[in-house]
């Protein structure tokens, strides 16, 4: 994957994020805020517990971290992978936000 492609790929995931979490206030009371600064979105639940989703463009990944732990994920063509477990992104930050927020909480691309 080249830097551009990196950076459009990860600029979609990023973006993804934010407009669910605005869907999620629209439509439940979980009271999360999102904030973007740069190559960084943090989600901060009701309770203040927080997960951080943010870049590392050297490496080509996307890095979260949440109560659980942290993760690295590396896109594979089609979605974003765990280095580690193969877990998808978007299924494990909805395992974590739903954890942190204590309701079930959906994230996808």
């Amino acid at each position: 994957m080249t830097d551009i492609e990196f950076m459009d790929r990860s600029e979609t995931l990023l973006l993804a994020i934010e407009e669910r979490c605005d869907q999620i206030n629209e439509t439940t009371d979980a009271d999360l805020d999102s904030q973007r600064s740069g190559g960084m979105v943090t989600i901060t639940f009701a309770n203040r517990s927080q997960i951080v989703v943010n870049l590392q463009k050297p490496l080509h990944e996307v890095w979260m971290a949440a109560q659980s732990g942290g993760y690295h994920y590396k896109f594979d063509g089609s979605a974003w992978l765990d280095t580690k477990t193969g877990a998808e992104f978007f299924a494990e930050l909805s395992r974590d936000a739903s954890a942190q927020s204590g309701r079930a909480l959906t994230f996808q691309a």
